[in-house]
């Protein structure tokens, strides 16, 4: 039976609450039902295509309905869709773990599997505590983040980010951190460099460790890019200053690459950019291509012997999912490995990242677009009410919400942050596809700022 999009806008909204959505504006601005999906397409009930700019929120890598991962997805059903992976084990969950351990920074070798990006910091908060606690440390209980960072929304993510919009309401459900300053160089002085300015911020990070230690059980940092804060960027420098300190001072670093691993900066993981090693990496989103709910934290041999002991020392980490380590999911990881390999997914990437910054960087002639800023396959340009001193535009203006109509009307899916329009498509996106993307972003900003 044909539906039209009306009628399954209208099932919906019966029922679907969706998220980071405040449903009342569905009223003017229904759901868009999607049919099908064909590499970097979307389609709805009666025809329209979107070009995926986003990459459904940063999680599609190679495609929709790519063949290669269909195919694994489609292999590994006929003969294990789930098994507990408490005393059990599988195939596809060896395979994936050892594929990581073999490309994360050296010395990542345990991999802790959960469902999504939040529970995955929400493991590597627990088990950074808990490891200081199994060694003796009790007292270290604090976290140290960065302000303007998201880690997630499950309380205890939501606890070591800094992004108000998602945090106020539910600060006196959360345990308190202590925030360091953004290295975030939109704030950088005129003629300063990143690296510079990432260096004279990382003194408000050394002095809060040297402060507080003792107590701190971990910092916990976006490596070079604060996604939902803005895609706001620093240098590789400040990651290198952190691993040093927290050295020094006998605390844990955990990365949250959930968003910007997997290639999205230019390396498989930001880390690398910094030459440094975490004790926790965490990872979600593109690890099975976008194509299923997945996660891990990989961290040292050090962290995991803290919990190896007898029973009865009651050390284990007694933490779990029902679906952790999903064959399924496990399956769609080891495809999307596999396409980084074979396909040399990260060479294609520089130039596809060289043509889609050459492009946006046009869009800096625009009178109310006060930067545009790149790493690697993420670019992002910031609209400003005044260009001269980048006063931004009011929040309650929605000046991106009406880009994002406007790209919609023409057949691109952009979902700007705020003032911050950016683009994070597919790897499978072609030289004009990002010419479009980027002019229809032009024309929306125009329209957006036209008063």
């Amino acid at each position: 039976m044909n539906q039209t999009n009306a009628a399954y806008v209208k099932r919906d909204l019966r029922h679907v609450w969706h998220p980071c959505t405040q449903m009342k504006d569905h009223e003017a601005l229904p759901p868009i039902p999607i049919r099908r999906g064909v590499g970097a397409w979307l389609e709805d009930y009666e025809g329209r295509r979107y070009l995926d700019a986003i990459s459904s929120w940063w999680v599609n890598l190679f495609g929709h309905a790519n063949a290669r991962i269909n195919a694994a997805v489609r292999t590994q059903l006929e003969s294990l869709e789930h098994v507990i992976l408490a005393g059990f084990t599988h195939e596809p969950v060896i395979a994936l773990s050892e594929a990581l351990a073999e490309l994360a920074p050296v010395g990542l070798t345990r991999c802790f599997y959960a469902d999504n990006g939040s529970s995955a910091v929400e493991v590597a908060v627990k088990m950074s505590f808990h490891y200081w606690r199994n060694t003796g440390n009790g007292g270290k209980r604090r976290f140290i983040t960065l302000a303007n960072s998201y880690h997630g929304e499950t309380l205890g993510a939501l606890a070591v980010g800094n992004v108000e919009l998602y945090k106020e309401i539910y600060r006196p459900l959360l345990m308190e951190v202590v925030t360091a300053p953004s290295p975030d160089c939109y704030a950088r002085a005129a003629g300063e460099s990143w690296a510079d300015y990432s260096r004279r911020r990382f003194a408000d990070m050394e002095a809060l460790l040297s402060q507080h230690a003792a107590e701190t059980c971990a910092v916990i940092v976006e490596p070079l890019v604060q996604c939902a804060g803005g895609m706001r960027m620093y240098d590789p420098v400040y990651l290198k200053l952190l691993r040093e300190a927290c050295d020094k001072h006998g605390v844990h670093l955990i990365a949250d690459e959930i968003a910007v691993g997997f290639g999205r900066t230019g390396t498989l993981f930001a880390c690398e950019q910094a030459g440094i090693r975490p004790d926790f990496l965490c990872l979600s989103k593109g690890l099975t291509g976008g194509y299923l709910p997945l996660s891990t934290v990989l961290t040292t041999e050090p962290v995991y012997a803290a919990f190896y002991d007898e029973y009865t020392q009651l050390k284990a980490f007694l933490h779990s999912h029902s679906f952790t380590g999903n064959p399924l999911a496990c399956a769609a990881a080891l495809a999307t490995l596999g396409i980084f390999r074979e396909e040399h997914t990260l060479e294609r990437n520089r130039t596809l990242a060289a043509h889609l910054g050459a492009r946006a960087r046009e869009l800096e002639a625009h009178p109310h677009v006060a930067e545009v800023r790149q790493r690697g396959m993420i670019v992002a340009a910031e609209l400003a009410a005044d260009k001269a001193t980048r006063r931004p535009y009011p929040w309650q203006e929605r000046r991106g919400l009406a880009v994002y109509r406007h790209a919609l009307s023409r057949g691109v899916l952009l979902r700007p942050i705020g003032n911050v329009v950016y683009f994070m498509p597919p790897y499978v996106v072609t030289s004009e596809e990002i010419d479009l993307m980027v002019e229809v972003a032009r024309e929306g900003i125009e329209r957006a700022t036209c008063d």
